[in-house]
């Protein structure tokens, strides 16, 4: 790569890593992941960084192309988003599993006195559900990153290519803060996790709405 490319690449990274905020992230990881083993964590880390690569990958090359054929608007895309991550706050906020994080066939068995720390009540399913949403998308891959890759890439390939590799390379400094995360829990103890748990979850409540509010008012001009 030239030195234009270099140039390129780090500008692209500095836009990545301020939409998406890794650093951010991390707390809302753990509480998202409680009553996980170390080994379900490391598992729905890996899960959900690759999700959100391989969405950023599908809207880098056929962004445009996608929302144009089904109709879609960056404004739904937000307006969802606020919804999603909006409940799955809310839940934590309660100190209450989210669905997110439970199978349909563990819901009939365990009903609403499951709880987070309890291991029984989270499978395969579940982690793989939390590792799509909300981790893997839209906190990951939401809406201001997809629209920024989009962005990006708009306009040449050599651009579209080092879209990728910023991202890429923001996916896995993204997995080794969760990873890393995880092992503070050790020192710090369950009933840290527990007070992250509640605080991310009233976080991400408000994140979901400013989402909301946001996506509301690129829909409904006369709502500013």
């Amino acid at each position: 790569m030239n030195s234009a490319d270099w140039s390129l690449l780090g500008t692209m990274l500095a836009g990545f890593f301020a939409i998406m905020n890794p650093i951010a992230n991390i707390p809302i990881f753990l509480g998202l992941t409680d009553g996980y083993s170390a080994q379900a964590r490391r598992r729905v880390a890996l899960r959900s960084t690759l999700i959100a690569f391989g969405t950023v990958a599908v809207f880098t090359v056929l962004g445009q192309l996608i929302f144009s054929m089904f109709g879609l608007t960056i404004a739904a895309f937000r307006i969802a988003g606020g919804v999603i991550i909006f409940l799955i706050g809310y839940q934590m906020l309660q100190g209450e599993i989210s669905p997110a994080h439970r199978t349909a066939r563990i819901r009939e068995v365990s009903g609403d006195a499951a709880r987070p720390s309890s291991p029984s009540t989270i499978d395969d399913e579940g982690m793989l559900s939390v590792a799509i949403s909300p981790l893997g998308v839209p906190l990951l891959a939401g809406p201001g990153t997809i629209v920024t890759a989009i962005g990006f890439s708009a306009g040449h390939w050599r651009h579209a290519a080092l879209s990728l590799l910023a991202f890429a390379l923001l996916c896995g400094t993204t997995w080794f803060g969760f990873v890393a995360g995880e092992r503070s829990v050790r020192y710090l103890g369950n009933s840290f996790l527990t007070v992250i748990t509640r605080l991310m979850g009233l976080i991400l409540a408000v994140v979901g709405t400013e989402m909301l509010l946001t996506g509301l008012r690129a829909a409904f001009p006369t709502l500013h």
